[in-house]
């Protein structure tokens, strides 16, 4: 497998308080990645410096086998990103502001693709509706459509079941999943430890700034409860790291 990011030494302080502190990790292609941790621990932060909309205080990302730095434009083409938190521009309906995204990717016959993605999320009825008028839920949709137009070989998603009910949850995760088997690699966020076991290979956990724990989540639940569990148990893991304790 190809590596598809290296972050190396990543730091970021706004003024004298340091969000993100001498962080380093590489993914393969086709990981699907957990980047856990409490709120304020770095992740959204980790996530925007990879997208370039936060430079670093220090250190270096490489995407895709180029650097952040030099080739941004070459490598935001290739990726994409949501979160439930993103507003789109609310006078504009759903099919109006994936289509300014579709052109700005470059798609190809971007309408098939924008109705094709609408019914993959089953939000095809709101097509003509502006988004200012959509549910919390229905906007996240929208965002996932928008994050898979360009068919993006990197996906970074900052909790983006946050809003979805039970069974909207479980269709846009099972998506996920089969995109990751299909070589796509995921980077997620999210505060449902039951779903994050359920997904990703490897855990990436973040406190105060730095990663505490990485691995496989059994190996994490393992050596962080110093226990020989045989399933998973990131919920209790999340409890333990988020206090600060690893004894």
């Amino acid at each position: 497998m190809s590596v598809t990011v290296e972050v190396e030494h990543l730091s970021k302080a706004f003024g004298g308080l340091k969000v993100v502190d001498d962080v380093s990790f590489a993914i393969e292609e086709g990981d699907f990645i957990g980047l856990l941790g409490p709120n304020g621990a770095g992740k959204s932060t980790t996530i925007y410096m990879m997208l370039g909309l936060i430079s670093p205080s220090s250190g270096k990302i490489r995407m895709l086998g180029r650097d952040l730095r030099s080739d941004r434009q070459e490598i935001l083409a290739r990726i994409n990103f949501t979160a439930p938190y993103v507003a789109f521009p609310a006078r504009l309906t759903a099919f109006e502001n994936l289509m300014v995204f579709a052109h700005l990717y470059g798609v190809a016959r971007p309408a098939e693709k924008i109705m094709g993605l609408l019914e993959l999320f089953d939000v095809q009825h709101l097509r003509n509706k502006p988004v200012g008028r959509l549910s919390s839920g229905e906007n996240a949709r929208v965002g996932l459509c928008k994050a898979l137009l360009n068919d993006p070989e990197l996906l970074l998603l900052d909790e983006p079941t946050a809003y979805l009910d039970p069974h909207i949850s479980a269709m846009v995760t099972a998506t996920l999943a089969a995109l990751s088997k299909h070589g796509t690699t995921i980077i997620y966020t999210s505060h449902n430890m039951r779903e994050v076991e359920t997904l990703c290979n490897r855990i990436i956990f973040l406190s105060r700034g730095r990663v505490i724990a990485d691995g496989q989540p059994l190996q994490v639940t393992q050596a962080v409860l110093r226990d020989n569990r045989s399933d998973p148990a990131l919920g209790e893991v999340f409890l333990r790291l988020a206090g600060g304790s690893t004894n």
